[in-house]
């Protein structure tokens, strides 16, 4: 009798990361990486942003930095966070606004870079600076996963000096307004 196939997403969606260690949470975030490289239409887009949410609020700081210090996975899931910013900008909100938010995520050796130019009501994101920024925000994975996951104030980070702001920091003040961030 055949195996019913398992699904890494869905698993991935409806863990708790309070019942599982380090090791599975990494495994877990590793199936479906591995699933969506090999061209297989399962990625983590299929994970809705409140069980992105739940997952990183109920994952330690230990399973978080297990997963993104595999640099496979860190990029995968940066990625798909910020494609999804274009899905979660509230253009009501932004009114006329026009800026261009640059985030470095990581550390100086292992950087990975992305850009947010908001215009015309939109967002649109790019791994390639190719503007002046309004302002550039620099902070280390787990901590960025947290703010974009609402489970983290960036005003909260910055004290802590785990998010550094160069530019504008009346619009880097107001700038989660202009998203909407899931809720676990």
């Amino acid at each position: 009798m055949a195996q019913p196939e398992i699904d890494p997403i869905t698993t991935l969606g409806e863990v708790d990361p309070k019942k599982v260690g380090k090791d599975e949470f990494v495994a877990l975030f590793e199936a479906a990486a591995e699933i969506a490289s090999s061209g297989a239409p399962v990625d983590l887009s299929a994970l809705r942003p409140d069980q992105f949410a739940r997952l990183i609020s109920r994952a330690s700081d230990k399973q978080l930095e297990a997963v993104v210090a595999r640099p496979e996975l860190r990029e995968r899931i940066l990625d798909e966070v910020f494609r999804r910013m274009g899905e979660h900008y509230k253009s009501e909100k932004a009114n006329s606004t026009e800026a261009v938010v640059r985030w470095r995520i990581g550390s100086d050796e292992d950087l990975l870079r992305y850009e947010c130019v908001l215009a015309d009501g939109k967002c649109t994101v790019s791994k390639d600076s190719q503007h002046e920024p309004t302002v550039t925000i620099t902070t280390p994975p787990a901590e960025f996963l947290k703010l974009a996951s609402g489970n983290a104030s960036a005003p909260m980070l910055f004290m802590k000096g785990k998010l550094k702001v160069a530019g504008d920091l009346g619009f880097a003040a107001g700038l989660a307004k202009l998203f909407q961030i899931p809720k676990a």
